[in-house]
């Protein structure tokens, strides 16, 4: 179906970008590489010169750009290029994206204007400069890796500039829809669940992949889209949702785990829990004060904070140079501290010694699911269940050692 159609996929060189582009190459599409990485990086698979032998051995022509979305010129100058090598373009994925899961105080200057600048920004010139070409042709497409707008308070509390940013691709494809209604469909597509990429083994560590589907869920959502006419159009499409109305029934086939347990997306509702963990409650629903009776000896959370002031030594003090706060609800609610900077160390009930550097709020079952190495810091973050304040790069120190000392909880 896209046989010898042009597509002009932004961030293409590896991850969800490169399983689009390769899906179409079988079609034997054009594909237009616009992409950073020209030299191999070192924590990162692939460069635009790699994806492009990929797509050549899948029965596709590739051209390879430098593309740097925060650049304009170097969008003006793939555009023109893939124009004079394909005679003109007809599909543009604005795939490229850039991450921070920090709150307001934590994010720095340099990383809001990393995620504005690649993500609205990149996006919405991209769009620009390929909208006068994609009106030539005969079924023109754009489409956006961006969320549908969910404007629940959850999902700007932990990382406001993200948020925001993704939201401003989602509104390119509001705008860009009804400005070019008849004229090129715009529409905006979204994973139902964690898709496995190297960004997401960067921010949940190993393990992370067992919760996540492989990106050809997305490929294949991308190639129904691309596929329908251009009056489909200001869509805002889960792939799940899509493929299980375009007949498809096994979703393992998509799973780097089948039958293991997929952690949902950003910006999704519908597989959202804990919605009052930012209540606190202790049991029957009573906040839990900082220094209420601490809980029996025995207990999971006690236990856990028994292994790790027997497991904290001076070389973990000296390299992590932080104080936790753990506000914990439910059972054994309550305020509970590690102190990794005072001499020797410590960690118990009640406020730490010193102010903390982080506070960490979250119920005591999750919390002893992270400790114990079933629960990811990360994924824990990132799914809501648990809520950081404070140094975000003392947090991951902790995460560091909570993984050395999985072996003795």
């Amino acid at each position: 179906k896209l046989a010898g159609c042009t597509l002009f996929i932004t961030g293409a060189s590896r991850g969800i970008g490169k399983a689009i582009a390769l899906k179409a190459a079988k079609d034997g599409a054009n594909i237009v590489i616009a992409a950073k990485t020209a030299e191999p990086h070192p924590t990162l698979p692939g460069t635009i010169y790699t994806a492009a032998a990929e797509i050549e051995a899948a029965g596709g022509k590739a051209l390879p750009c430098i593309v740097n979305v925060r650049e304009e010129q170097q969008i003006i100058n793939a555009v023109e290029k893939a124009v004079k090598t394909f005679g003109g373009i007809d599909i543009l994925v604005n795939n490229a994206s850039a991450i921070s899961l920090t709150g307001t105080l934590e994010t720095e200057t340099k990383k809001v204007n990393l995620m504005m600048d690649v993500n609205v920004r990149g996006t919405y010139l991209t769009s620009k400069t390929c909208l006068p070409h994609l009106r030539k042709s005969r079924n023109p497409h754009i489409l956006n890796l961006s969320p549908p707008m969910n404007l629940n308070p959850m999902w700007f509390k932990n990382h406001c500039a993200y948020t925001i940013s993704k939201y401003g691709m989602s509104m390119c494809v509001l705008g860009m829809a009804e400005e070019f209604k008849g004229e090129v469909a715009v529409n905006a597509l979204w994973p139902k669940t964690a898709i496995h990429t190297a960004a997401m083994d960067m921010l949940g560590g190993s393990g992370i992949e067992k919760q996540c589907r492989k990106t050809d869920i997305l490929a294949d959502a991308a190639y129904c889209i691309l596929t329908k006419p251009k009056t489909f159009t200001g869509n805002f499409i889960i792939d799940e949702v899509l493929l299980r109305e375009e007949g498809v029934k096994d979703f393992d086939v998509y799973a780097i785990a089948p039958g293991h347990p997929l952690m949902p997306d950003f910006f999704l509702d519908a597989l959202g829990e804990e919605k009052k963990l930012s209540q606190h409650e202790g049991p029957g629903g009573a906040k839990a004060e900082a220094g209420s009776a601490p809980a029996k000896a025995s207990s999971p959370v006690a236990e856990t904070f028994r292994v790790i002031q027997g497991a904290m030594s001076e070389e973990h003090v000296r390299t992590t140079q932080g104080v936790f706060q753990f506000e914990l609800s439910g059972e054994e609610g309550g305020t509970w501290y590690i102190d990794l900077k005072t001499q020797g160390g410590g960690a118990g009930f009640g406020k730490p010694p010193v102010t903390a550097d982080v506070v960490m709020s979250m119920s005591s079952t999750d919390f002893v699911k992270m400790f114990t190495g079933k629960l990811k810091p990360t994924l824990a973050f990132m799914s809501g269940k648990l809520r950081i304040k404070g140094n975000m790069s003392l947090a991951i120190k902790l995460e560091k050692m909570l993984t050395q000392l999985n072996s003795k909880l």
